[in-house]
Parts: structure tokens; C-alpha cells; sequence
């Protein structure tokens, strides 16, 4: 169930001021009854984490790899998201940190000092490195998948692509989202799926008629105003846009680091991460390194459940604090279902 809590407004690093609702939903057991777990979620993602339709249901619920009878399960909706109605239409009065600062008054107004994970994929990830560097005392452990401190200068070219078919197109959403899905997926992955089959009923190459599909399904469930405000956040994430102080006090934290890449990621690629792990594993940090082997790239986080889980199997069966280790990659494909 939907629920808001009221939190002071916000000026943004633009010195625009906003104040605004903060919607998000529970799953598992109630607030402060047991470890709290903050899901971030991603682009076009939403609180609906593990409800009916939850878009991580394979990995959260009951018995599952986040065991809702072990834990409270808590997210929130980036506000502009859409999911509770709100949009924003200037979206440019917004970087990844400020909605970091919304979510961490969020948590202050629902008396959480502290929560047990911080976990989010791709713009979720990003934004909990942005909640970790403004507030290092707020998790015991921060797991960004497929994510990273820092936007590439890849994934922030390819945002402004987005940004330009967003203001531009007579089908936006649509005509962005096919772009999108070439970032989102690979060349291999691609080629596996439709060997250059036709669709006989359209009389177009199969891979284009599945781009169409999923540039109509996102048309009829997303919005414009969304689309354009969390592309926004997508390219803004940094911790070090202020110098390395951000860097600095995650380094000096207790916190323990656990960083899931993805080897065919074209937005936050494995050099990033490993990179990122082996100056945090020199710092002396509590910090692990695990990596999802799969040929459908970014989105590997929302289609190969049975090797997050098992990466993240141990940390949420028992918590453990392990120094710079390595944790072996997995084999292992699965059938699409889904897209960020």
C-alpha cells in the first residue's frame, strides 16, 4: 500500500525550492520491528518493489534471497516519478543528490537513524552512493548494482541523446525508449535473440518490431515529465562534483561496500567498478566485489535473478564483513522479462 510521509522542503543545488510529497511502501515486517532494507529503485522503476507485480520480485519476498519474514523492506518513490501522481516539469532544477537529500529526510521523518542495506540498480545504485557520501552513519552496508559514484562519460552522452529525443520527437517516450534499449541490452545479445528473423505480419526485422513493442509499452505506462527528470538524474550522479570529500568519507566510513557488476554493461562498465573496488580495497575499507556474467548487459540486474541472489546470498543469510574480497563470477543465462 501507498503511503506518504511529510518531510521539510528542499532547496535544490539549483537554489530552486521545492516542497514535496514523498510517497513509499512497506514490505515484510513492520517499520522498526526488524533490519530495515532501503530499495532504490531504478529509471522507470517504482516503490512497487515486491508486491504482485513487484519489479524484484524474484529476489524479495517470502523465503526469498531478501526474506520479507527477516526484514522490513522500504522504498520510495523518486518524487516526479509519476508512480503517486507528482511530476516535475522543470527537471533540470535537479541532480542525482538532491533526491539522495529527499530520501534521507525521508528516513529522519520516519525516526530511522540507521538502516541494515542500502541496495539499488543503476539509478537506485547511484543514488545510494549519494545517501551514503552526504550521511555515511546511515547504512551498515550500501550495494550499488550495475551502478557506480559517478556517471561515465559514456552513459552521460548517451543521456543527452535521450534528452534531445525527449524534447524534440513527436513520440517521445516512445522514440526515446527504442534508443534506451540499445544501451540497455548488447550486440550479443540482440544477435541471439533474433538472428536477423523477420516478422511477416509487419514485414520489418524482428528486432524492430520489439523495439517498437517496448517503445509503446513504456508510452502507455511512463510518463514524459518522468522520463526527462530521471534521465536527468541518471547523468548527474557524482559524489565528487564538490571535490573528493564525498569519496573521502566513505572511505573513512564503516561502512560495508559490496559493488555487483555486470561483465557486459555498456553504461557503468566492470572497469569502472573494479576500479572503484580496488581504491576502496588500498583505503582499507570494508568492501567486496561480485560480478553477474551475462550477455544482456545493463539489464542483467532485472533478468539474471539466480546470480544476484547467489552473490548476495551470504550477506543476507548472515551478515558478514569480509576486506577486499573478490567473489567469483557465475555462468548462468535466463530468459528476458524485463528492462529498466
Amino acid at each position: 500500500m501507498l503511503k506518504k510521509v511529510q518531510i521539510d522542503p528542499i532547496i535544490t543545488r539549483s537554489g530552486a525550492r521545492y516542497h514535496l510529497p514523498l510517497t513509499y511502501e512497506v514490505f515484510g515486517r513492520a517499520l522498526h520491528t526488524a533490519p530495515i532494507i532501503l530499495v532504490n529503485h531504478a529509471l522507470t522503476g517504482n516503490s512497487n518493489v515486491a508486491g504482485e507485480h513487484g519489479w524484484w520480485i524474484e529476489l524479495i519476498g517470502k523465503g526469498k534471497c531478501i526474506n520479507t519474514d527477516h526484514y522490513t523492506v522500504l522504498a520510495f518513490n523518486i518524487p516526479g516519478n509519476g508512480y503517486d501522481g507528482t511530476y516535475i516539469e522543470n527537471y533540470l532544477d535537479f541532480v542525482a543528490q538532491d533526491t539522495a537529500r529527499i530520501f534521507l529526510k525521508g528516513l529522519e521523518a520516519l525516526g530511522i537513524s540507521q538502516v541494515f542495506a542500502i541496495i539499488g540498480g543503476s539509478l537506485g545504485g547511484g543514488i545510494g552512493w549519494e545517501m551514503a557520501a552526504l550521511n555515511p552513519e546511515i547504512t551498515e552496508h550500501l550495494i550499488p548494482i550495475a551502478a557506480d559514484w559517478r556517471s561515465t562519460d559514456w552513459l552521460i552522452a548517451n543521456c543527452r541523446v535521450q534528452e534531445q529525443i525527449l524534447n524534440n520527437s513527436k513520440d517521445p517516450v516512445h522514440d526515446a525508449r527504442l534508443h534506451a534499449m540499445l544501451c540497455y541490452r548488447t550486440p550479443a545479445s540482440f544477435r541471439d535473440r533474433f538472428e536477423r528473423t523477420i516478422n511477416e505480419d509487419l514485414g520489418i526485422f524482428n528486432v524492430e518490431s520489439w523495439l517498437l513493442h517496448h517503445g509503446n509499452k513504456l508510452r502507455d505506462r511512463f510518463s514524459l515529465e518522468a522520463y526527462k527528470l530521471n534521465n536527468q538524474l541518471l547523468k548527474t550522479i557524482d559524489i565528487g562534483r564538490d571535490g573528493p570529500e564525498g569519496f573521502e568519507a566513505i572511505k573513512k566510513s564503516q561502512i560495508n561496500i559490496h559493488i555487483i557488476g555486470v561483465n557486459s554493461d555498456l553504461f557503468f562498465t566492470i572497469k569502472e567498478n573494479r576500479e572503484t573496488f580496488n581504491e576502496l580495497a588500498n583505503a582499507d575499507c570494508v568492501v567486496t566485489y561480485g560480478e553477474i556474467n551475462s550477455k544482456y548487459g545493463h539489464d542483467s540486474f532485472l533478468i539474471e535473478f539466480e546470480q544476484l541472489a547467489e552473490l548476495l546470498y551470504l550477506l543476507f543469510k548472515k551478515p558478514r564483513k569480509t576486506r577486499g574480497r573478490i567473489n567469483n563470477t557465475l555462468d548462468h543465462e535466463r530468459e528476458e522479462k524485463y528492462s529498466d
